[in-house]
């Protein structure tokens, strides 16, 4: 079995009789020494001691004195919002179980960026055995966002943040269609270059074909599938559609902002224009095995799911409307 997305974290974690991955000290410690909780040079004497606390001991409880004796005021709001999100990961004990709650019950001042890490060591840990490049390329779209581009006549995704560097020229014709330079080279995953998949993906500078109809999109579909039964123990199946013709928009999870507003648009009985024609990245049908699962006034109603991306080509996923927003009995009962 080989090894990808090292980033995250997961070695650091184990799993429950679920398969969900139990906090463990040393996953708490990788947090503490991100910059923000690191104490500078200048950090005040509370600040260092209750650091060091932590480190020896990550799940002591620290008492709000501890927290208003640090003199820098950033400082101050940076510590609550981490011990805030490590009181979280504790009580619930699990990762996935964290992120349901949050997703569930409200992210409060949680930071998108630890929502996204959570999101990415769940992935991780349910893709453990993925052998297919394709669906782990396609998976990254779950927490990294993607600058869209048309090439060819096809729709190439490639990571934001990658793209985003500050290289003086372009070093590769891709990123000279997106039209943004970076500071190394990106290719579009193909079969001749998937094996350097496992080498460089925490790179992340491979782009993603999601053109209608090609592997891209159907390989997100597989994540979908794997997300659901993972998370909500849904046996689920995504089929990706090539046109929209017939669809029924009787029940639909918009999987971002973009996509929820076209589907209400649409289910409102609106007429899209040009731009939010053009908008659309995919569509798919969801269908459960078994429906027992679902709310009365659903049961035999198609579900679509929509994927769209922002008037500027970029798509922000939110994996978390997928938590939040099936028709199962089970959420409502709880909610």
């Amino acid at each position: 079995m080989r090894d990808f997305w090292l980033s995250c974290g997961h070695h650091l974690l184990d799993r429950d009789d679920s398969g969900w991955l139990l906090v463990s000290d040393e996953f708490l410690k990788a947090y503490l020494a991100r910059p923000e909780l690191a104490p500078p040079e200048e950090a005040c004497t509370a600040e260092r001691t209750l650091h060091a606390a932590l480190i020896e001991d990550p799940c002591r409880p620290v008492a709000p004195a501890e927290i208003a004796g640090i003199g820098d005021r950033d400082a101050r709001e940076n510590w609550r919002v981490m011990l805030s999100f490590r009181d979280r990961l504790l009580r619930q004990r699990t990762i996935e179980a964290t992120y349901v709650d949050l997703v569930r019950h409200g992210v409060g001042d949680t930071p998108p960026m630890f929502i996204n890490q959570l999101v990415h060591v769940i992935l991780r840990n349910l893709l453990d055995r993925c052998e297919d490049p394709f669906v782990l390329r396609a998976a990254e779209l779950f927490f990294r966002p993607q600058r869209l581009g048309l090439h060819g006549g096809s729709l190439i995704a490639a990571d934001e943040e990658t793209i985003a560097g500050t290289h003086p020229q372009p070093v590769s014709p891709l990123v000279a269609m997106l039209g943004l330079p970076m500071a190394g080279e990106i290719e579009v995953l193909n079969d001749d270059n998937a094996e350097t998949y496992w080498d460089r993906s925490d790179r992340f500078d491979m782009a993603l074909d999601l053109t209608a109809g090609r592997r891209g999109l159907a390989a997100l579909g597989e994540v979908i599938e794997r997300w659901l039964a993972h998370l909500l123990a849904l046996d689920a199946k995504v089929e990706p559609l090539i046109a929209a013709a017939d669809v029924d928009l009787g029940w639909y999870v918009g999987l971002d902002a973009e996509a929820t507003a076209i589907g209400d648009a649409l289910w409102n009985g609106e007429e899209l224009d040009q731009g939010a024609r053009e908008s659309i990245v995919g569509l798919y049908r969801l269908l459960l095995r078994h429906d027992a699962m679902l709310l009365e006034k659903v049961k035999g109603s198609d579900m679509f799911l929509l994927l769209a991306m922002t008037p500027e080509r970029i798509l922000r996923m939110k994996p978390q409307n997928l938590i939040t927003g099936l028709p199962l009995a089970q959420l409502e009962a709880t909610s």
